[in-house]
C-alpha cells in the first residue's frame, strides 16, 4: 500500500517520487508534472505490477513519498469476473437496469435489488453465458409528485416496455455482474451508454452507443489548476471518514488509471449530492465542465460537513455545560449540608409548612390540624423522587396556605358607608340600602354574617362595578369571577388528588388569594351557568350559596370542611328566569332597572365624562359640553337601560375633542424646573418660531387667541363627534289610527313601546278569522286568540248589531317584524285594538297600557314595572293603564320616575274599555 500524507502545497508543486520493494530500478516516464502527481498519488498499472496510491488524513506521516507496490492478481480476478469469450466494447444491446436512487459511476459497487422475475433470470442466463453486462440508467422522478423510496421502488417495478424506457435517463453505465444472490445483484460500472432505441419490451433491451470523453489538452492549466483544487478538496473530504478511504481503495483496485475524467467521476460519486446532480455529472463529456461539476459538489459537501460539525460541537458544549454545572450543584449541596447550613428537601419543607401554620394555630380548626400533622409525617416518610411526594407536598401547600380563622376588620360606620357608596354610583337606591341594613345588623350583632345577594338587571346598569364599591364601603378584600359558560363541576368543588394536575375549586382559589376568610366574592353571570359531560354546576352552586351549608363546603381537593359563613356572596345576573329554581331559591334578589333620562344626565356628567377627560388628557377649562348636547346623546343616540354604550359615546367624544386640541396646538406640554437658563432660552425661542409659524398656517375659520382654545360641543355639532343619531322617536304615530294601540314592553335591554296594529283583510258572511304576523312566540300568539275571544264578547255586550268579529278576517301584526317577541302581557292591548278596529273609534291620545287578560275579561299582573314606566315616560306618554295588582311596585318608584304621568290601575277590561273610548272634551 501506498501511503502519500503531503501537505497540499506538495500537491501542488508535484514532487512525487514512486519505489518498488520488487523493481527499484524501473522508473516512470512521466508526460508532465501533474501526471507524474495523478499516477503517483493515484496509481499505474503496467503488465508486471500494479502502483496503487491512496489518500491518507494522517499529514503528520514521517515517510512523504513511499510506495509500496503489491501484486494485484489476485484481487483484480476476485472482482472482476474474466470475459473469454466478449469485451464491454462488443456489448451493443444490453438489459435495462432502472436504478431509482443515485447513478451507477464507472469503477463503483452498487447493489440493487430486481423484483421483476423475467429480468432477474434474464440476468442469470446472460452471466451464464459469459456475458456478464446490462446497462444501469437513473430513473427520472415521477413529474407533480414526491413520492417515498419505497413508493418509487414499487412504482418502477411494475412499469414496463415504452413506460419504462420513457421513465429513464438516456444516458447511464454499462455495469457488470459481479454476483448475484438471489434478488440482490451487484454491479460495477465500467464505462458510460446512451440508449438509442427498445429492442424489446420485457424484460427491457435496448440498443446503445458507448460514449467517449470529448478530446482535450493534458496540459492545459485551467484543466490541471481545478484538478489540483478537485485532490485538495478530495483529501480533506476523506479526512471526514475512513469510508472514503475505503472507496479509494476500492476505486482504484478496479478502474486502472486515474486519469482527469476518473478523478472527476470519483469526486461526484463520493458526494452526498441528490441524485440529478450526479447524474449531470455522469452525462457530462467534456472533462473540463466534469471537474467544475464535481468541483462544486464536493465543495458542498465540506460545507456540509462544517456545519455537521460546528452542530456537534455546539450539543457538546452545551452538554458539557450542563454536566459541569449539575457536578457543581451536587458538590455545593454536599459542602453546604456537611457544614450544617442547609438541610434536605423534606426537612426544609416541614419547616416552611409549620412556619405557616404557628401563628395562627390556635384559629385552625382541630380536624384541618390533625389532618396537617398526618400529612406532615407522611411526607417524612416518602422519597423525594416519588410522584406521592409530589401530591402531598401540593396538598399541603395548599391545606396551610389558607387565611384559617383570619378575618378583616369590617367597617361597621353606616354613614361612611353610604359616603363610598354614593362617590361611586348614583341611584341603585335598593342596593345601597341593602348594604346599608347589612352593616347595621352587623353593627348591633357585633359580628357579622355572610350573605347571597343577586343583582339582575339589564347590561351596562352598573351590576358588576357595584360589587367592588360594596368591598371597599365594608373594608372586604374583594374577589371576582365569572361563571358564564362554566359547564365544569370541577371548577367550583375541585378535583380529586389522585388526578394528574388536580386543583381546588374557585373558592379555595379565592382564599387564598385574598388572604382572608370574609371577602366579598363576585360570581359574575350566574344565569349563563352551562351544563356539559363533567356535570351540572348549577346544582354545585346549591351548597356553595346557601348559608345553611356552606359553614362546612367540602372541596373534592381538600376533603377537610370549609367555613364560608362569613363570605358575602353578590351574584350578577341579566334574567333570574334562566336561573335554576332551587338556586334562585338560595338567593335574595335585588332589580337593578334600567337609568331614566335625568339619571343618566346625572351619571354622565358628575361619573362618566370626568374620568374620561382625565383618561383622556383633557383640562376641564378646555371643553364644554353642554347639558343639551348630552341630552341629545342620551336620547337620540344611547337609548339603552345601561349607561355602558353612554360611556363609549362620551369617550369618542373626547377623543376627537383630544385629536382636535393636538392638531391646533393646545395640549399641555409639562415644564421642567430644573432646566438651566440656556435651555430655558433655547426653549422661548423655539416657541416663539413655533407660534409664528402656527399663526401663518391656521385656516381662516379657527378661532385663536392668547389663552388655551376651549372646544365646544352642542346639540348643533354633536353629529361632527359622534355620527347621525342612532334612534328615532319610538313613538310612530301623534294619534294612533283606528286599530292601532301602543302597549308597553318589556326586554334584557330595559322597557319600550310596542305598538299592536289590526286591518280588516276581507268581510264575508261567516269568515271570522284571525292571521298573526310579526315573529310572535307561543305564548303570545295565545294572548292573541284570548284577545280576539274577548273582544267578540265585548263587542256583544256593547254593540249587540255589530257582526264584525262573525264576518271579517282581521290581520294582526306587531312592528318590528324582525324582532322576536314573546309574553303574555300584550293582552289587553290587543283587545282594545281590535275593538278600535270593530267600532271604527280610536283610542285616547297618549295612551299606552299593559297587562295579562283572562277570558272572562280579568287583567293580570306583570313584570318590568319601573322599565315600562321609563319607555313610557320616553315616548311622551301621559296616560298609562297597569294592571291593579302592580300599584305596589309602581308606589315603589322614585318620585321622578312618576312625575307628571296619569296612571290607573285596573282588574276588569271593562274599566280599560271606559278609559280608553272616552270622548275626548
Amino acid at each position: 500500500m501506498l501511503k502519500v500524507l503531503r501537505s497540499s502545497s506538495c500537491l501542488q508543486q508535484a514532487r512525487f517520487t514512486t519505489t518498488t520493494t520488487s523493481y527499484s530500478p524501473n522508473r516512470i516516464k512521466l508526460t508532465s508534472p501533474f501526471h507524474g502527481v495523478l499516477r503517483s498519488v493515484l496509481g499505474f498499472r503496467n503488465p508486471k505490477s500494479v502502483h496503487r496510491v491512496f489518500f491518507c488524513s494522517d499529514s503528520s506521516d514521517k515517510s512523504a513519498s513511499d510506495t509500496v507496490v503489491e501484486d494485484a492478481e489476485s484481487n483484480a480476478a476476485a472482482a472482476i469476473v474474466p470475459t473469454a469469450i466478449k469485451k464491454p466494447d462488443d456489448f451493443l444491446t444490453v438489459l435495462a437496469l432502472p436504478l431509482p436512487h443515485r447513478p451507477l459511476f464507472p469503477g463503483f459497487y452498487m447493489p440493487i435489488y430486481v423484483k421483476d422475475p423475467k429480468l432477474l433470470a434474464a440476468l442469470v442466463e446472460s452471466r451464464k453465458r459469459q456475458a456478464p453486462y446490462a446497462g444501469a440508467f437513473l430513473v427520472k422522478d415521477e413529474p407533480g409528485s414526491e413520492p417515498t423510496s419505497s413508493d418509487a421502488e414499487k412504482n418502477i417495478y411494475e412499469l414496463k416496455g415504452k413506460d419504462l424506457l420513457n421513465r429513464l435517463h438516456e444516458v447511464g453505465t454499462l455495469a457488470q455482474i459481479t454476483s448475484i444472490q438471489g434478488d440482490q445483484v451487484v454491479l460495477i460500472g465500467h464505462r458510460r451508454l446512451r440508449i438509442t432505441e427498445m429492442v424489446s419490451e420485457d424484460p427491457l433491451t435496448v440498443k446503445v452507443d458507448h460514449l467517449k470523453d470529448s478530446p482535450y489538452n493534458k496540459d492545459d492549466d485551467v484543466i490541471k489548476a481545478t484538478s489540483f483544487e478537485v485532490i485538495t478538496t478530495l483529501r480533506d473530504v476523506l479526512k471526514t471518514s475512513s469510508l472514503w478511504r475505503d472507496h479509494v481503495q476500492t476505486y482504484n483496485q478496479h478502474i486502472g488509471d486515474f486519469n482527469y475524467p476518473r478523478l472527476a467521476d470519483f469526486g461526484a460519486a463520493i458526494s452526498g449530492s441528490n441524485k440529478l446532480q450526479c447524474q449531470q455529472v455522469l452525462e457530462e463529456l467534456d472533462v473540463y465542465k466534469r471537474l467544475r461539476l464535481s468541483l462544486e459538489l464536493l465543495k458542498k459537501e465540506m460545507e456540509i460537513h462544517k456545519i455537521q460539525e460546528s452542530i456537534a460541537k455546539a450539543i457538546e458544549e452545551k452538554i458539557s455545560t450542563e454536566q459541569r454545572r449539575y457536578l457543581l450543584n451536587e458538590q455545593f449541596k454536599a459542602i453546604k449540608k456537611e457544614l450544617g447550613l442547609e438541610t434536605d428537601d423534606k426537612t426544609a419543607l416541614t419547616d416552611k409548612f409549620r412556619d405557616r401554620i404557628d401563628p395562627n394555630k390556635e384559629k385552625i380548626p382541630p380536624h384541618v390540624l390533625q389532618v396537617i400533622e398526618e400529612e406532615l409525617k407522611k411526607l417524612q416518610l416518602l422519597e423525594a423522587s416519588s410522584s406521592e411526594f409530589n401530591v402531598t407536598r401540593n396538598y399541603l401547600d395548599w391545606l396551610t396556605a389558607l387565611p384559617w380563622g383570619n378575618y378583616s376588620d369590617e367597617n361597621f360606620d353606616v354613614l361612611r358607608a353610604q359616603q363610598i357608596l354614593d362617590e361611586d354610583h348614583y341611584g341603585l337606591t335598593d342596593v345601597k340600602e341593602r348594604i346599608l341594613e347589612f352593616i347595621a345588623v352587623g353593627k348591633l350583632r357585633g359580628t357579622s354574617q355572610g350573605k347571597i345577594i343577586c343583582l339582575s338587571g339589564p347590561p351596562g346598569v352598573g351590576k358588576t362595578s357595584i360589587g367592588r364599591s360594596i368591598a371597599r364601603a365594608l373594608n372586604r378584600n374583594f374577589y371576582r369571577f365569572s361563571v358564564g359558560g362554566l359547564s365544569d363541576v370541577a371548577e367550583i368543588k375541585g378535583h380529586r388528588r389522585t388526578y394528574i394536575g388536580a386543583m381546588p375549586g374557585k373558592m379555595v382559589q379565592c382564599l387564598k388569594s385574598v388572604g382572608t376568610a370574609n371577602p366579598l366574592v363576585l360570581i359574575d353571570e350566574i344565569d349563563k351557568l352551562g351544563r356539559g359531560h363533567a356535570g351540572d354546576p348549577a346544582s354545585a352552586m346549591l351548597e356553595l350559596l346557601d348559608p345553611e351549608q356552606n359553614a362546612n363546603f367540602l372541596d373534592h381537593y381538600l376533603d377537610v370542611p370549609i367555613d364560608l359563613s362569613k363570605v358575602l356572596f353578590v351574584c350578577t345576573a341579566n334574567v333570574v328566569e334562566t336561573i335554576p329554581g332551587p338556586l334562585l331559591d338560595r338567593m335574595e334578589i335585588i332589580p337593578i332597572a334600567g337609568y331614566i333620562t335625568d339619571e343618566k344626565v346625572h351619571i354622565a356628567r358628575d361619573y362618566l365624562e370626568k374620568n374620561t377627560r382625565d383618561a383622556c388628557g383633557v383640562k376641564p377649562e378646555q371643553v364644554d359640553l353642554t347639558d343639551a348636547a348630552l341630552l341629545s346623546l342620551i336620547e337620540n343616540y344611547c337609548r339603552e337601560a345601561g349607561v355602558r354604550n353612554l360611556q363609549k359615546q362620551i369617550e369618542k367624544i373626547y377623543r376627537k375633542i383630544a385629536l382636535h386640541l393636538v392638531r391646533h396646538g393646545a395640549q399641555n406640554e409639562p415644564s421642567e424646573s430644573t432646566q438651566d437658563a440656556t435651555d430655558s432660552k433655547e426653549i422661548e425661542e423655539a416657541e416663539v418660531v413655533e407660534t409664528n409659524v402656527s399663526a401663518a398656517t391656521h385656516t381662516p375659520d379657527l378661532k385663536d387667541n392668547e389663552a388655551t382654545e376651549k372646544v365646544l360641543v352642542d346639540e348643533k355639532n354633536l353629529a361632527d363627534y359622534v355620527g347621525k343619531p342612532v334612534f328615532h322617536a319610538e313613538r310612530m304615530y301623534d294619534q294612533t289610527p283606528l286599530g292601532v294601540v301602543m302597549g308597553l314592553a318589556w326586554t334584557a335591554m330595559g322597557g319600550s313601546t310596542l305598538y299592536i296594529e289590526t286591518t280588516q283583510v276581507e268581510q264575508g258572511e261567516g269568515k271570522g278569522s284571525l292571521h298573526l304576523t310579526g315573529q310572535l312566540g307561543d305564548v303570545m300568539k295565545e294572548s292573541a286568540q284570548i284577545a280576539h275571544t274577548v273582544a267578540r264578547a265585548i263587542l256583544g255586550v256593547k254593540d249587540p248589531d255589530n257582526l264584525f268579529f262573525a264576518n271579517s278576517k282581521v290581520h294582526l301584526h306587531v312592528p318590528a317584524g324582525a324582532t322576536p317577541k314573546d309574553g303574555p302581557s300584550a293582552g289587553c292591548t290587543m283587545i282594545t285594538s281590535l275593538l278600535s278596529l270593530a267600532m271604527n273609534k280610536q283610542v285616547k291620545k297618549d295612551l299606552a297600557m299593559t297587562g295579562e287578560v283572562t277570558l272572562t275579561g280579568r287583567v293580570l299582573p306583570i313584570g318590568g314595572v319601573k322599565e315600562k314606566t321609563i319607555a313610557a315616560r320616553r315616548s311622551g306618554v301621559k296616560t298609562i293603564i297597569f294592571p291593579l295588582a302592580n300599584k305596589r311596585d309602581f308606589d315603589e318608584l322614585a318620585p321622578n320616575v312618576k312625575e307628571g304621568l296619569d296612571v290607573h290601575f285596573v282588574d276588569d277590561y271593562n274599566q280599560i274599555f271606559d278609559l280608553a273610548f272616552e270622548t275626548e272634551k
